[in-house]
């Protein structure tokens, strides 16, 4: 057996995880957590400021990334040091799973003295104390759930649902806020912005602005909950839509939880959707839908050939469809 596996010798088998740098990649990489949990490990997340509000029901501790190489290497050995003292044998095996394929986290691992164990990915190979051999599946999720099930020496298959955990009050945040603003069930939320490029081109529909007149026109309340920086092009571009400012991402996911309907782009918030199990209708245009399209059995996609944007009226069809219960 593996000097990494988890035995009955050890009342605590801390693994430390440094989780990727994008929220939709997170989300996938849950199945992937539970997955090592499940398995005997006590998990140490390592990752961005809004990782920490994003997992907390899944009540993981989570320490946030600093903003410099030598602070980042610090906390590492600082997180290495308290491992060791609630489990001698921690740096007898490979110690922290890198989720994100870069150079730069196998470095700081290795930096800061820790044994990283990850894909053989990037230029790494030699930083890694155990190289994992690579997932031949497309989507991201399945990545993850194969990078977790090959640490574990696993052969299981990767959940239908995300199913993302969240505090009660977040949940109870979110009906509060629907309820002052009169909200009502039945809504749709739209999430028309995405940052990024893929391949160079764009992630967000270009019909979005139109579509809302159509669904407003139809007699459909839109909700529309603007990230920090977008609340001014909401304002001017969804005028007819309630405009929901402000939430954390446990938040959002309760309320996105609520709708009736949510279309949104290839961004965190579709995923974010995607987990927390409300019916998602995703926009898609230059992005691979195999390897990036929210996981869930809610969820629909409109693309049009060629990895090209699909037309206002494919789209309306698919809404349409979509409220109705049926597949798209």
């Amino acid at each position: 057996m593996p000097t990494d596996q988890p035995n009955a010798g050890h009342a605590s088998r801390p693994l430390i995880v440094r989780l990727c740098n994008y929220v939709g990649d997170v989300i996938l990489s849950v199945p992937a957590l539970r997955l090592l949990e499940a398995n005997g490990y006590e998990l140490q997340l390592y990752g961005k400021g809004w990782a920490a509000s994003l997992l907390a029901g899944e009540g993981w501790p989570c320490v946030v990334r600093a903003g410099s190489f030598g602070e980042r290497v610090g906390q590492l050995r600082q997180l290495k040091k308290d491992c060791q003292r609630s489990d001698p044998g921690f740096q007898a095996r490979a110690n922290i799973l890198l989720m994100p394929n870069s150079f730069s986290s196998a470095f700081e691992s290795w930096r800061a003295g820790l044994k990283p164990a990850g894909f053989a990915r990037d230029g790494r190979s030699l930083l890694l104390n155990r190289q994992l051999p690579s997932s031949n599946r497309l989507h991201a999720l399945e990545g993850f759930w194969d990078l977790a099930r090959a640490f574990i020496n696993g052969a299981q298959q990767p959940p239908v649902e995300i199913d993302l955990k969240l505090p009660s009050i977040s949940q109870a945040r979110a009906d509060q806020l629907l309820s002052d603003q009169g909200i009502a069930a039945g809504f749709i939320c739209i999430v028309p912005f995405a940052a990024g490029l893929v391949d160079k081109q764009d992630k967000k529909w270009p019909g979005f602005a139109e579509l809302s007149r159509h669904l407003l026109a139809q007699g459909h309340v839109l909700v529309i909950c603007p990230g920090p920086g977008e609340e001014a092009a909401a304002r001017t571009e969804y005028p007819g839509a309630y405009q929901l400012t402000g939430l954390d991402l446990p938040t959002y996911a309760a309320l996105l939880k609520r709708a009736a309907l949510v279309i949104a782009n290839d961004t965190g918030p579709a995923h974010l959707a995607a987990a927390a199990g409300a019916p998602l209708l995703s926009l898609l245009g230059p992005t691979q839908a195999g390897q990036w399209l929210p996981w869930g059995a809610a969820v629909d996609f409109v693309q049009g050939p060629g990895q090209s944007w699909p037309d206002l009226a494919s789209v309306l069809a698919a809404v349409k469809k979509k409220l109705a219960g049926q597949a798209v």
